[in-house]
């Protein structure tokens, strides 16, 4: 099994499942000791700031604000630096945990020995 594992998520509210299948993996992994990187890209930049994971519904799913803690608390969590440009987020607009990174550090993390990359 891979030591890390780095998994971008690109759904937020528009693909529901797909977004809370990437945060239920995370939050799994993380549980399982796996070093995890999650990566907030498209619509699921929003869950970078305050309260908009609490916002997310979907029937028979762990609540996302509960699996973005656990990740957050054991794991890394890093919002896309255009999608939050496109969307006029900053650093100090971001849940505390939560870097601002681009393409290279996707690229570099992803590129590392034993780790596997997943794109929801």
């Amino acid at each position: 099994m891979a030591k890390k594992l780095v998994i971008k998520v690109t759904a937020g509210a528009d693909a529901p499942e797909r977004c809370s299948q990437a945060f239920t993996v995370a939050a799994v992994a993380v549980a399982s000791g796996v070093d995890v990187s999650l990566w907030l890209t498209g619509e699921s930049a929003w869950f970078a700031l305050p309260g908009r994971a609490a916002e997310f519904e979907l029937p028979h799913a762990a609540p996302l604000p509960d699996l973005l803690e656990s990740v957050l608390a054991a794991g890394r969590v890093t919002l896309c630096t255009q999608c939050a440009a496109r969307r006029e987020i900053t650093e100090k607009d971001v849940i505390e945990g939560v870097r601002i990174a681009g393409a290279q550090v996707f690229v570099q993390e992803t590129l590392a020995d034993e780790t596997q990359a997943l794109v929801y």
